[in-house]
């Protein structure tokens, strides 16, 4: 299992829950009324038959997470509680509909009053800053669904942990929700071991956020599905430009630092891509067998082809180049552009052996993380808020919601950011990536193939 039964899947809370929750449910099934979730519910990590078993053999119980949804019992009187949100790190589809959920949830679910929303994210966690929260209301969030981006506001970069605590105190916050990326939420884990450390009953919940949906331990973050979907009708029109020129290549550009998701699942959408690179998949471009030589003969024989490559592909090639770029706010090292390498290389391959070719390079980047949620992905991020006021208002803390075997989950911070996930070449994604493109199963020569 990789190390999984390994990481401690143990949820942190503030206190025992000493008020009976306001939410009229059910305790039994069969009646027509939904039912609070009991705290001993698990939801497996591995749910095949096969490691089950294997837990069984070693004696060990199978790794499962907490299952999330309302508890009977809270620990937060609901008269007493002042919430904040904060959204940190690049853009995002849904970041306005989990801003949404959190406050009607809050509002209407539980009765909270006081709910402030946090301006351009961490930042406007430190009282020097002078970016005042904004009351946050159901009439104040009730379009924001039509809207993409934060209507918050958002940065990047840490801030003094010492002095975001001293904010949340001044402001008689005690239940804060960060929803944002891997950075984010090592912010929000530093921010709770400070609240810790001061002995104070200050809630901390994660909302995963990232279109690379790359968050270990999440089998999806919210704003993923929109990303791919807009993808898919970028390379819609990818297609149809390099099939109005003879031996047109288009080549596109996704997000994706260090995971291949977008990139995959996009292509397989579309239907219409013939090579896709991808960071965890090593390739090479020069013959015999490099990605060149295979483009080549895709030229040949259909006399067009389209490319979708992640940000993070390729690094290896512009080690040069990217080392003048340093690094970003949130100490990300910065990547040199692979598409415009990539365009480059085509145009010199193709010059060298005579061969005509029309070649177009589209970076969609910013225009599929910024645009509102799909309604699939709208549901998604309400679903995620209510969960994530469910687990605040129990008095959990340290913790993300997940969505993991499809089902809402309960996830340490701690074992969420302790490694990125990847894409996994042997699993059926990238199998069907390799079916819908018919590109080769490997485009490396023999020294790479020796470090593979």
């Amino acid at each position: 299992m990789s190390g999984i039964d390994q990481l401690d899947f143990s949820i942190r809370r503030l206190g025992t829950p000493r008020y009976a929750s306001p939410l009229q449910l059910s305790y039994v099934n069969d009646d027509y009324i939904a039912n609070f979730v009991l705290d001993s519910e698990r939801i497996l990590y591995a749910n095949s038959l096969s490691s089950i078993q294997r837990s069984i053999e070693q004696g060990i119980e199978p790794p499962s997470f907490e299952a999330a949804g309302p508890r009977d019992r809270i620990f937060f009187n609901p008269p007493d509680v002042t919430a904040a949100i904060v959204t940190c790190g690049g853009l995002c589809p849904g970041l306005n509909d989990v801003i949404r959920g959190l406050v009607l949830s809050l509002r209407h679910n539980y009765g909270v009053n006081r709910i402030l929303g946090i301006r351009y994210g961490y930042q406007g966690l430190v009282e020097r800053s002078q970016l005042s929260p904004i009351a946050l209301d159901p009439e104040r969030v009730n379009d924001l669904s039509s809207r993409g981006g934060t209507f918050l506001g958002s940065s990047r970069g840490p801030q003094p942990v010492d002095e975001i605590v001293d904010f949340l105190l001044k402001r008689g916050i005690n239940i804060l929700f960060t929803i944002g990326g891997d950075g984010t939420q090592r912010g929000a884990a530093a921010i709770v071991e400070e609240i810790s450390r001061r002995n104070l009953s200050i809630s901390v919940i994660g909302i995963p956020k990232t279109i690379d949906n790359d968050i270990f331990l999440v089998e999806k973050s919210f704003g993923f599905d929109t990303a791919y979907s807009v993808a898919t009708s970028v390379l819609s029109s990818a297609h149809a430009e390099a099939e109005g020129a003879y031996n047109g290549v288009t080549i596109v550009k996704l997000m994706g630092r260090e995971a291949g998701f977008l990139t995959a699942t996009a292509s397989v959408a579309s239907g219409g891509v013939n090579f896709t690179l991808i960071p965890e998949i090593p390739f090479d471009l020069d013959p015999p067998h490099g990605f060149l030589s295979a483009l080549e003969t895709r030229i040949r024989e259909r006399n067009h082809a389209v490319v979708v490559v992640a940000e993070g592909a390729g690094q290896e090639f512009l080690v040069k180049e990217a080392s003048r770029l340093g690094t970003d706010a949130s100490g990300n090292i910065k990547l040199a552009d692979i598409g415009v390498y990539l365009c480059d290389r085509v145009k010199e391959y193709f010059h060298i052996r005579h061969i005509p070719v029309t070649v177009r390079y589209i970076d969609p980047s910013y225009i599929v993380r910024s645009l509102p949620a799909i309604p699939s992905d709208r549901m998604f991020c309400l679903r995620l808020a209510h969960n994530a006021v469910h687990a605040a208002m129990s008095g959990r803390t340290g913790m993300i919601v997940g969505y993991w075997n499809s089902a809402f989950t309960h996830i340490p911070i701690e074992a969420s950011v302790s490694r990125k996930k990847r894409l996994d070449p042997e699993e059926d994604l990238w199998l069907s990536v390799l079916e819908s493109t018919g590109q080769p199963n490997r485009m490396v020569n023999a020294e790479t193939a020796k470090k593979m």
